[in-house]
């Protein structure tokens, strides 16, 4: 049954490796960064520690029920006298149910993709047609790590999300069990980079997980993770960093002559 699940994995990535194309759309931005805190990947306040505060709702296709919370989008805004060429990137947090932009960032991020002086100019475009594709998630060397929520109820319900996660990845099956045990429970995505589940093993708890990144995907397993006496919102590392990087997928893929920044 798990080579059934990975293969089938497997598949669904490679239909998605298209990410580190380029595309092109148009951007909004939201007047305030805390529109986003409250976004559907459930971040909340930690969000605003994300990234400088580049932020971003990505539209269902970017989002991916949630498969998309974390993911990072190098973009830029389309007029030489007042963009830069690198751009910025941002990181999802949140839905966007507008279909006329991929995404609505947070005006820091909106500022951010105009050359020196012109940040004013770019925020009076309201909305600005931009190129943008998917680049790897770097933290500076931090751990992936494992909020457990605050609407856990121990000992019979847990709620997790995932912090830091490195990479070009998406986190897309998750496992838990008491630590030495091999009895593996699955734990089920609530929404964004929740998961979740009402059979909570007793003790300390490790965890496993499927990382997909384009058509890779493989299992990652952090053997000793939250205590025995584990706490609502407190932050646990897991001791992994997570930097896989996904393969093409397109034919052609259209890199938009771009050099990383």
């Amino acid at each position: 049954m798990a080579l059934l699940f990975l293969v089938f994995l497997l598949f669904v990535s490679s239909v998605t490796a298209c990410d580190r194309c380029v595309h092109r759309s148009k951007v909004a931005y939201f007047s305030s960064a805390s529109s986003l805190l409250s976004g559907a990947c459930g971040y909340g306040d930690l969000a605003t520690g994300f990234n400088g505060g580049r932020l971003a709702a990505a539209v269902p296709s970017i989002y991916k029920e949630g498969a998309g919370c974390g993911a990072c989008y190098q973009m830029r805004c389309k007029d030489p006298k007042i963009c830069s060429k690198a751009g910025t990137t941002v990181i999802v947090t949140d839905l966007n149910t507008n279909n006329q932009t991929d995404f609505v960032i947070s005006s820091r991020a909106f500022m951010a993709m105009a050359i020196q002086g012109k940040a004013q100019d770019v925020l009076k475009l309201g909305i600005a047609d931009v190129e943008y594709k998917r680049v790897p998630c770097d933290y500076k060397g931090k751990n992936l790590a494992i909020r457990v929520e605050e609407s856990s109820q121990k000992p019979n319900y847990l709620a997790i999300s995932f912090l830091y996660q490195g990479g070009q990845t998406e986190i897309v099956g998750v496992d838990a069990a008491q630590v030495g045990s091999s009895n593996w429970n699955f734990m089920t995505r609530n929404h964004g980079a929740i998961w979740d589940t009402s059979r909570v093993p007793s003790g300390a708890l490790q965890f496993r997980f499927v990382v997909t990144a384009g058509y890779d995907g493989k299992w990652n397993w952090a053997k000793s993770v939250l205590p025995a006496d584990w706490k609502n919102g407190v932050i646990y590392d897991t001791g992994l960093q997570i930097t896989d990087i996904a393969q093409e997928g397109c034919s052609p893929c259209d890199d938009g002559n771009w050099k990383l920044h």
